[in-house]
């Protein structure tokens, strides 16, 4: 994992907020981001490495529900529900947050003590829209390839305390990276 100083995150977060064009096609993936309750397309997530200090994640998404949502890598390139403790997860053949390291905790997105998977939150504008830049600066997007992306209910604090896996709840929408 990659080490960095907390003036160089806020440096290379600016400057991939304020890129308006992403011209190299050949470091992105259009991941098609869909609801899983309904299986209804909400537009697209552009997922680009950002020279070699991570990866950012530009939503076009619209009918989510505003505010501030989890938003994870997750282990498996499935968006299918699966059963667990004998309920239908939607989305739960995604698996947990993607975790090589096997930290098994869930943490900060600029942390190497918590799952590569965890993100910061996606804000959704007050018209349902996303569209603001995500940065993570743990990642490559080739190690993300094959992965699901899942948006969740609520927001996420970014602890496994007082809920596990930062408190996001419900998988809302999903999306696969293609490889």
């Amino acid at each position: 994992m990659k080490r960095f100083s907390l003036p160089a995150l806020v440096g290379a977060v600016s400057l991939a907020l304020s890129t308006a064009s992403f011209a190299d096609h050949h470091n992105e993936n259009a991941v098609t981001m869909k609801k899983l309750k309904t299986d209804e397309a909400i537009g697209t997530i552009l997922v680009k490495d950002f020279d070699d200090d991570g990866v950012v994640f530009t939503p076009d998404l619209t009918g989510l529900t505003p505010g501030i949502h989890g938003f994870h890598i997750h282990q498996n390139g499935d968006c299918s529900a699966a059963m667990k403790e004998g309920e239908k997860v939607l989305g739960g053949a995604a698996g947990g947050h993607f975790d090589p390291e096997n930290t098994n905790e869930h943490n900060v997105p600029w942390s190497e003590e918590g799952h590569e998977g965890d993100l910061p939150t996606l804000f959704v504008d007050e018209d349902g829209t996303a569209t603001h830049p995500v940065f993570a600066p743990e990642l490559e997007r080739e190690d993300i390839e094959g992965k699901a992306i899942i948006i969740h209910a609520g927001g996420d604090n970014y602890s496994d305390t007082p809920k596990k896996l930062g408190g996001g709840g419900e998988r809302v929408a999903c999306g696969v990276i293609a490889e």
